[in-house]
Protein backbone atom coordinates (compact mmCIF):
# COMPACT_ATOMS: atom_id res chain seq x y z
CA UNK A 1 0.00 0.00 0.00
CA UNK A 2 1.25 3.61 -0.73
CA UNK A 3 2.27 5.55 2.06
CA UNK A 4 1.37 9.07 2.30
CA UNK A 5 4.24 11.49 3.68
CA UNK A 6 2.85 14.13 5.39
CA UNK A 7 3.96 17.39 6.47
CA UNK A 8 5.58 17.23 9.76
CA UNK A 9 5.17 19.29 12.73
CA UNK A 10 8.66 20.40 12.79
CA UNK A 11 7.66 22.62 16.02
CA UNK A 12 5.34 23.40 19.20
CA UNK A 13 3.92 26.79 17.34
CA UNK A 14 4.29 25.59 14.00
CA UNK A 15 0.72 24.88 12.22
CA UNK A 16 1.88 25.30 8.18
CA UNK A 17 5.11 25.62 7.00
CA UNK A 18 6.79 26.50 3.46
CA UNK A 19 8.26 23.29 1.25
CA UNK A 20 11.34 25.23 0.39
CA UNK A 21 13.50 22.53 -1.43
CA UNK A 22 12.71 19.04 -2.25
CA UNK A 23 16.25 17.18 -2.72
CA UNK A 24 14.80 14.00 -3.90
CA UNK A 25 12.56 13.59 -7.19
CA UNK A 26 10.17 10.93 -8.46
CA UNK A 27 11.64 7.34 -8.90
CA UNK A 28 14.35 8.07 -6.71
CA UNK A 29 14.99 5.42 -4.08
CA UNK A 30 14.51 6.70 -0.07
CA UNK A 31 15.90 4.78 3.44
CA UNK A 32 15.34 5.74 6.94
CA UNK A 33 17.11 8.85 7.57
CA UNK A 34 17.25 10.23 4.40
CA UNK A 35 16.89 13.66 4.65
CA UNK A 36 14.12 14.54 1.32
CA UNK A 37 13.44 17.80 1.87
CA UNK A 38 13.41 21.55 3.42
CA UNK A 39 11.05 22.76 5.46
CA UNK A 40 10.66 26.55 6.33
CA UNK A 41 9.09 26.40 9.49
CA UNK A 42 7.88 29.88 11.58
CA UNK A 43 11.32 29.83 13.29
CA UNK A 44 13.90 27.76 10.96
CA UNK A 45 14.19 26.21 8.07
CA UNK A 46 15.14 22.41 8.89
CA UNK A 47 15.51 19.36 7.03
CA UNK A 48 13.37 16.45 6.41
CA UNK A 49 14.57 12.90 6.80
CA UNK A 50 12.57 10.06 5.41
CA UNK A 51 10.49 7.70 8.40
CA UNK A 52 9.78 4.37 6.06
CA UNK A 53 12.22 3.20 2.94
CA UNK A 54 10.74 2.79 -0.72
CA UNK A 55 10.64 4.73 -3.67
CA UNK A 56 9.48 8.23 -4.32
CA UNK A 57 6.33 7.84 -6.28
CA UNK A 58 4.75 10.85 -6.72
CA UNK A 59 5.65 14.34 -5.33
CA UNK A 60 2.12 16.20 -4.29
CA UNK A 61 3.37 19.88 -3.46
CA UNK A 62 5.85 21.50 -5.67
CA UNK A 63 9.05 23.13 -3.59
CA UNK A 64 8.43 27.03 -2.81
CA UNK A 65 4.95 26.47 -1.80
CA UNK A 66 3.76 28.31 0.90
CA UNK A 67 1.01 27.41 3.40
CA UNK A 68 1.21 23.93 3.55
CA UNK A 69 -0.85 22.35 6.85
CA UNK A 70 0.91 20.27 9.43
CA UNK A 71 -0.73 16.16 8.19
CA UNK A 72 -1.12 17.62 4.34
CA UNK A 73 0.05 15.03 2.07
CA UNK A 74 3.05 16.29 0.82
CA UNK A 75 4.24 12.77 -1.65
CA UNK A 76 3.71 9.12 -1.84
CA UNK A 77 6.01 6.50 -1.12
CA UNK A 78 5.69 3.28 -2.86
CA UNK A 79 7.04 0.28 -1.25
CA UNK A 80 8.86 -2.79 -2.85
CA UNK A 81 6.94 -4.38 -5.74
CA UNK A 82 4.61 -1.29 -5.88
CA UNK A 83 3.86 1.12 -8.88
CA UNK A 84 2.74 4.36 -9.68
CA UNK A 85 -0.22 2.33 -10.77
CA UNK A 86 -0.69 1.50 -7.38
CA UNK A 87 -1.65 5.44 -5.91
CA UNK A 88 -4.88 5.29 -6.98
CA UNK A 89 -7.08 7.77 -7.26
CA UNK A 90 -7.49 9.28 -3.95
CA UNK A 91 -8.17 13.38 -3.79
CA UNK A 92 -4.54 13.51 -2.24
CA UNK A 93 -2.77 10.97 -4.46
CA UNK A 94 -4.15 11.75 -7.68
CA UNK A 95 -3.46 15.73 -7.18
CA UNK A 96 -0.65 17.10 -9.43
CA UNK A 97 1.74 18.93 -7.60
CA UNK A 98 1.04 22.68 -6.42
CA UNK A 99 3.14 25.34 -7.71
CA UNK A 100 3.35 28.31 -5.47
CA UNK A 101 0.55 30.61 -6.57
CA UNK A 102 -1.77 27.94 -6.93
CA UNK A 103 -1.07 27.22 -2.85
CA UNK A 104 -2.20 30.81 -2.28
CA UNK A 105 -5.33 29.94 -3.65
CA UNK A 106 -5.95 26.16 -2.05
CA UNK A 107 -3.67 25.25 0.28
CA UNK A 108 -4.00 21.36 1.15
CA UNK A 109 -6.63 20.36 3.71
CA UNK A 110 -4.91 18.57 7.18
CA UNK A 111 -5.14 14.65 6.77
CA UNK A 112 -7.51 12.68 8.98
CA UNK A 113 -6.08 11.70 11.83
CA UNK A 114 -3.78 8.39 11.85
CA UNK A 115 -5.84 5.54 11.92
CA UNK A 116 -5.68 2.59 14.76
CA UNK A 117 -3.06 0.09 14.47
CA UNK A 118 -3.40 -2.83 11.54
CA UNK A 119 -5.34 -5.85 13.34
CA UNK A 120 -3.96 -9.08 13.48
CA UNK A 121 -3.66 -11.17 10.52
CA UNK A 122 -5.56 -13.95 12.28
CA UNK A 123 -8.65 -12.33 10.86
CA UNK A 124 -7.44 -12.03 7.37
CA UNK A 125 -6.65 -8.57 7.14
CA UNK A 126 -3.24 -6.61 6.00
CA UNK A 127 -0.85 -5.59 8.70
CA UNK A 128 0.81 -2.32 7.84
CA UNK A 129 4.30 -2.67 7.93
CA UNK A 130 7.39 -0.90 5.97
CA UNK A 131 9.13 -3.59 4.40
CA UNK A 132 12.46 -3.59 6.50
CA UNK A 133 10.15 -3.52 9.53
CA UNK A 134 9.19 -6.88 8.36
CA UNK A 135 12.08 -8.47 7.42
CA UNK A 136 13.60 -7.02 11.23
CA UNK A 137 10.78 -8.73 12.62
CA UNK A 138 10.93 -11.85 10.51
CA UNK A 139 14.91 -12.08 12.17
CA UNK A 140 13.90 -11.36 16.02
CA UNK A 141 10.99 -13.85 15.42
CA UNK A 142 8.55 -10.99 16.55
CA UNK A 143 4.55 -11.20 15.76
CA UNK A 144 4.25 -7.98 14.33
CA UNK A 145 0.09 -8.59 15.34
CA UNK A 146 1.44 -7.33 18.33
CA UNK A 147 3.13 -4.08 17.71
CA UNK A 148 1.76 -1.21 17.62
CA UNK A 149 2.75 1.20 14.57
CA UNK A 150 3.79 4.89 14.87
CA UNK A 151 4.07 5.53 11.23
CA UNK A 152 1.78 7.24 9.32
CA UNK A 153 -1.65 5.80 9.95
CA UNK A 154 -0.61 2.96 11.90
CA UNK A 155 2.10 1.46 9.78
CA UNK A 156 4.85 -0.33 11.42
CA UNK A 157 8.37 1.17 11.11
CA UNK A 158 11.66 0.20 11.85
CA UNK A 159 11.74 2.41 15.61
CA UNK A 160 8.64 -0.08 16.50
CA UNK A 161 10.42 -3.40 16.14
CA UNK A 162 14.42 -3.01 15.94
CA UNK A 163 14.59 -2.76 20.18
CA UNK A 164 12.37 -5.85 20.35
CA UNK A 165 12.46 -9.44 20.89
CA UNK A 166 10.42 -12.03 20.73
CA UNK A 167 9.41 -12.19 24.07
CA UNK A 168 8.37 -8.58 24.93
CA UNK A 169 6.77 -7.91 21.79
CA UNK A 170 3.24 -8.39 22.87
CA UNK A 171 4.28 -5.78 25.43
CA UNK A 172 5.22 -3.31 22.72
CA UNK A 173 3.10 0.12 23.09
CA UNK A 174 2.98 2.81 20.45
CA UNK A 175 5.44 5.45 20.57
CA UNK A 176 3.68 8.89 22.16
CA UNK A 177 2.83 11.41 19.39
CA UNK A 178 3.74 14.66 18.74
CA UNK A 179 1.83 16.93 20.42
CA UNK A 180 -0.55 18.41 18.25
CA UNK A 181 0.07 22.09 17.58
CA UNK A 182 -1.50 25.13 19.49
CA UNK A 183 -4.10 26.71 17.94
CA UNK A 184 -2.92 30.28 16.75
CA UNK A 185 -5.74 32.13 18.00
CA UNK A 186 -5.14 36.29 18.07
CA UNK A 187 -6.94 38.65 20.15
CA UNK A 188 -10.20 39.64 19.47
CA UNK A 189 -11.28 43.20 18.66
CA UNK A 190 -12.67 44.72 15.08
CA UNK A 191 -12.31 42.55 12.13
CA UNK A 192 -9.94 43.75 9.26
CA UNK A 193 -12.60 45.14 7.20
CA UNK A 194 -13.81 47.09 10.36
CA UNK A 195 -10.38 48.27 10.56
CA UNK A 196 -9.59 49.13 7.06
CA UNK A 197 -13.42 50.87 6.68
CA UNK A 198 -12.15 53.10 9.44
CA UNK A 199 -9.07 54.41 7.03
CA UNK A 200 -11.29 54.64 3.60
CA UNK A 201 -9.44 57.02 1.91
CA UNK A 202 -6.17 57.11 3.62
CA UNK A 203 -2.89 56.22 1.98
CA UNK A 204 -1.77 52.71 3.74
CA UNK A 205 0.01 49.59 3.22
CA UNK A 206 -0.65 46.80 4.14
CA UNK A 207 1.56 44.15 5.48
CA UNK A 208 0.37 40.29 5.33
CA UNK A 209 1.36 38.45 9.24
CA UNK A 210 4.07 35.66 8.77
CA UNK A 211 4.38 32.59 10.28
CA UNK A 212 6.58 33.79 12.91
CA UNK A 213 4.35 37.31 13.79
CA UNK A 214 1.02 35.24 14.07
CA UNK A 215 3.05 33.36 16.76
CA UNK A 216 4.02 36.69 18.51
CA UNK A 217 0.93 37.98 18.75
CA UNK A 218 -0.61 34.75 19.76
CA UNK A 219 1.99 33.83 22.23
CA UNK A 220 2.43 37.35 23.94
CA UNK A 221 -1.59 37.98 23.96
CA UNK A 222 -1.95 34.39 25.57
CA UNK A 223 1.05 35.56 28.05
CA UNK A 224 -0.42 38.81 29.37
CA UNK A 225 -4.38 37.70 28.79
CA UNK A 226 -3.41 34.61 31.31
CA UNK A 227 0.18 35.29 33.73
CA UNK A 228 -0.77 37.60 36.61
CA UNK A 229 2.44 40.04 35.54
CA UNK A 230 4.40 41.83 38.30
CA UNK A 231 7.00 44.31 38.18
CA UNK A 232 10.32 44.71 40.22
CA UNK A 233 12.79 47.62 39.49
CA UNK A 234 15.99 48.15 40.78
CA UNK A 235 18.98 50.53 39.89
CA UNK A 236 22.43 48.87 39.44
CA UNK A 237 25.40 50.81 39.63
CA UNK A 238 27.99 49.53 36.86
CA UNK A 239 31.27 51.61 37.10
CA UNK A 240 33.05 48.76 39.35
CA UNK A 241 32.23 46.17 35.94
CA UNK A 242 32.99 48.77 33.09
CA UNK A 243 36.62 48.95 34.89
CA UNK A 244 36.48 45.27 35.34
CA UNK A 245 35.48 44.51 32.23
CA UNK A 246 38.19 46.91 30.54
CA UNK A 247 41.04 44.68 32.29
CA UNK A 248 39.70 41.51 31.41
CA UNK A 249 39.36 42.06 27.39
CA UNK A 250 42.61 44.16 27.56
CA UNK A 251 44.06 40.37 29.14
CA UNK A 252 42.04 38.43 26.10
CA UNK A 253 42.73 40.83 23.26
CA UNK A 254 45.31 38.39 22.24
CA UNK A 255 42.61 35.33 22.45
CA UNK A 256 40.76 37.72 19.94
CA UNK A 257 37.45 37.63 22.39
CA UNK A 258 35.70 40.92 23.72
CA UNK A 259 33.29 40.73 26.39
CA UNK A 260 30.09 42.80 26.32
CA UNK A 261 28.19 43.99 29.54
CA UNK A 262 25.70 41.43 28.32
CA UNK A 263 27.42 38.65 28.99
CA UNK A 264 28.27 39.94 32.42
CA UNK A 265 24.52 40.30 32.73
CA UNK A 266 23.92 36.60 31.28
CA UNK A 267 26.55 35.36 33.88
CA UNK A 268 24.77 37.67 36.63
CA UNK A 269 21.15 35.76 36.50
CA UNK A 270 22.40 32.28 36.12
CA UNK A 271 24.49 32.87 38.84
CA UNK A 272 21.51 34.61 40.96
CA UNK A 273 19.06 31.77 39.85
CA UNK A 274 21.77 28.85 41.97
CA UNK A 275 21.29 31.45 45.10
CA UNK A 276 18.17 32.13 45.50
CA UNK A 277 16.73 28.05 43.85
CA UNK A 278 13.38 28.23 44.42
CA UNK A 279 12.73 31.49 41.90
CA UNK A 280 14.45 29.02 39.16
CA UNK A 281 11.03 27.50 38.45
CA UNK A 282 8.84 27.42 35.20
CA UNK A 283 4.52 27.42 35.44
CA UNK A 284 3.49 23.86 34.38
CA UNK A 285 -0.55 23.66 34.13
CA UNK A 286 -1.17 21.97 36.97
CA UNK A 287 2.04 22.60 39.35
CA UNK A 288 5.11 24.31 39.25
CA UNK A 289 8.64 22.79 38.18
CA UNK A 290 11.85 23.74 39.61
CA UNK A 291 14.95 23.52 37.57
CA UNK A 292 18.17 22.92 39.21
CA UNK A 293 20.82 24.24 36.11
CA UNK A 294 20.61 27.59 35.00
CA UNK A 295 19.20 27.74 31.46
CA UNK A 296 18.88 31.43 30.71
CA UNK A 297 16.96 32.91 27.44
CA UNK A 298 18.02 35.75 25.59
CA UNK A 299 16.02 37.57 23.05
CA UNK A 300 17.16 38.29 20.06
CA UNK A 301 15.50 40.81 17.57
CA UNK A 302 15.77 39.33 13.98
CA UNK A 303 14.12 41.00 10.82
CA UNK A 304 10.16 40.36 11.13
CA UNK A 305 10.20 38.92 15.00
CA UNK A 306 12.79 37.39 17.51
CA UNK A 307 13.91 34.28 19.17
CA UNK A 308 14.74 33.74 22.28
CA UNK A 309 18.06 31.10 22.30
CA UNK A 310 18.91 29.48 25.67
CA UNK A 311 21.99 28.92 27.13
CA UNK A 312 21.39 26.07 29.24
CA UNK A 313 24.04 25.57 32.37
CA UNK A 314 25.27 29.18 31.83
CA UNK A 315 26.26 28.69 35.63
CA UNK A 316 28.49 26.52 34.80
CA UNK A 317 30.55 28.36 31.89
CA UNK A 318 33.20 30.83 31.78
CA UNK A 319 32.32 34.52 30.58
CA UNK A 320 34.01 33.89 27.21
CA UNK A 321 32.45 30.41 27.21
CA UNK A 322 29.40 32.19 27.53
CA UNK A 323 30.16 35.00 25.25
CA UNK A 324 31.16 32.77 22.23
CA UNK A 325 27.87 30.51 22.56
CA UNK A 326 26.13 34.07 22.82
CA UNK A 327 27.50 35.42 19.50
CA UNK A 328 27.33 31.94 18.04
CA UNK A 329 23.55 31.80 18.75
CA UNK A 330 22.77 35.42 17.80
CA UNK A 331 24.39 34.60 14.42
CA UNK A 332 21.95 31.38 14.19
CA UNK A 333 19.26 32.97 14.69
CA UNK A 334 19.43 35.32 12.59
CA UNK A 335 19.87 33.32 9.60
CA UNK A 336 17.26 31.20 11.35
CA UNK A 337 19.26 28.28 11.28
CA UNK A 338 18.47 27.46 15.25
CA UNK A 339 17.28 23.94 15.79
CA UNK A 340 14.14 24.35 17.94
CA UNK A 341 16.07 22.44 21.07
CA UNK A 342 18.40 25.87 20.93
CA UNK A 343 15.29 28.19 21.72
CA UNK A 344 13.08 25.97 23.61
CA UNK A 345 12.96 25.76 27.53
CA UNK A 346 14.77 28.03 30.12
CA UNK A 347 13.11 28.90 33.11
CA UNK A 348 14.00 32.84 33.09
CA UNK A 349 14.93 35.60 30.05
CA UNK A 350 17.05 38.43 29.11
CA UNK A 351 15.64 41.18 26.74
CA UNK A 352 18.12 44.08 26.34
CA UNK A 353 17.45 47.62 25.06
CA UNK A 354 20.07 49.54 26.47
CA UNK A 355 22.06 49.58 22.92
CA UNK A 356 19.17 51.16 21.68
CA UNK A 357 19.61 54.00 24.02
CA UNK A 358 16.03 52.88 26.40
CA UNK A 359 16.23 53.75 30.24
CA UNK A 360 13.49 51.47 31.17
CA UNK A 361 10.74 49.33 29.99
CA UNK A 362 8.64 46.23 31.35
CA UNK A 363 8.83 42.93 29.34
CA UNK A 364 6.48 40.38 28.60
CA UNK A 365 6.94 37.16 30.18
CA UNK A 366 7.54 34.05 27.63
CA UNK A 367 5.87 31.21 28.99
CA UNK A 368 6.21 28.77 30.57
CA UNK A 369 9.35 30.95 32.15
CA UNK A 370 8.82 32.42 35.82
CA UNK A 371 10.28 35.63 34.91
CA UNK A 372 12.12 38.20 32.50
CA UNK A 373 14.39 41.09 33.37
CA UNK A 374 14.43 43.85 31.48
CA UNK A 375 17.93 45.60 31.15
CA UNK A 376 17.77 49.55 29.98
CA UNK A 377 21.18 51.47 29.26
CA UNK A 378 23.61 51.93 31.33
CA UNK A 379 23.72 56.39 31.87
CA UNK A 380 25.55 58.71 34.05
CA UNK A 381 23.71 60.09 36.85
CA UNK A 382 24.03 62.07 39.89
CA UNK A 383 24.40 59.46 42.93
CA UNK A 384 24.63 59.92 46.59
CA UNK A 385 27.21 58.03 47.99
CA UNK A 386 27.11 55.98 51.77
CA UNK A 387 29.02 58.55 52.89
CA UNK A 388 26.44 61.25 51.88
CA UNK A 389 28.80 62.63 49.51
CA UNK A 390 26.63 63.38 45.80
CA UNK A 391 28.60 61.57 42.89
CA UNK A 392 28.12 60.48 39.41
CA UNK A 393 28.37 56.69 38.48
CA UNK A 394 27.19 54.92 35.64
CA UNK A 395 23.50 53.30 36.50
CA UNK A 396 21.72 50.93 34.59
CA UNK A 397 17.96 50.64 35.05
CA UNK A 398 16.16 46.94 35.01
CA UNK A 399 12.77 45.66 35.39
CA UNK A 400 12.28 42.39 36.57
CA UNK A 401 8.62 40.98 35.28
CA UNK A 402 7.25 38.05 37.43
CA UNK A 403 4.96 35.33 37.04
CA UNK A 404 3.15 35.46 40.47
CA UNK A 405 2.13 31.98 40.06
CA UNK A 406 5.69 30.99 40.19
CA UNK A 407 7.14 33.41 42.04
CA UNK A 408 6.08 35.73 45.31
CA UNK A 409 6.95 39.13 45.64
CA UNK A 410 9.78 38.90 48.31
CA UNK A 411 11.07 36.32 46.30
CA UNK A 412 11.11 38.13 43.38
CA UNK A 413 12.90 40.79 45.42
CA UNK A 414 15.83 38.55 46.73
CA UNK A 415 16.50 37.41 42.99
CA UNK A 416 16.57 41.03 41.78
CA UNK A 417 19.27 41.53 44.65
CA UNK A 418 21.18 38.61 43.90
CA UNK A 419 21.19 39.85 40.31
CA UNK A 420 22.15 43.43 41.51
CA UNK A 421 24.79 42.34 43.51
CA UNK A 422 26.47 39.85 41.47
CA UNK A 423 26.36 42.99 38.97
CA UNK A 424 28.38 45.63 41.35
CA UNK A 425 30.69 42.98 42.61
CA UNK A 426 31.58 41.51 39.41
CA UNK A 427 34.88 39.39 40.34
CA UNK A 428 32.77 37.69 43.27
CA UNK A 429 31.55 36.07 39.89
CA UNK A 430 34.77 34.42 38.80
CA UNK A 431 34.74 33.15 42.60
Amino acid sequence: MPIEILMPALSPTMEEGTLAKWLVKEGDTVSSGDVMCEIETDKATMEFEAVDEGTIGKILIAEGTEGVKVNAAIAVLLEEGESVDDIGSSSAAAAPAETPNEAAVAAPAPSAAPAPSAPASSDGTRIFATPLARRIAADKGVDLAQVTGSGPHGRIVKADVEGLSKSDAPMAAAAPEAAAPAATTLATGPSASAVAKMYEGREYEEVSLNGMRKIIASRLTEAKQSIPHFYLRRDIQLDALMAFRGQLNKQLEPRGIKLSVNDFIIKACALALQQVPDANAVWAGDRILKLKPSDVAVAVAIEGGLFTPVLQDAEMKSLSALSAQMKDLAGRARDRKLAPHEYQGGSFAISNLGMFGIDNFDAVINPPHGAILAVGAGVKKPVVGKDGELGVATVMSVTLSVDHRVIDGALGAELLNAIKDNLEAPMTMLA
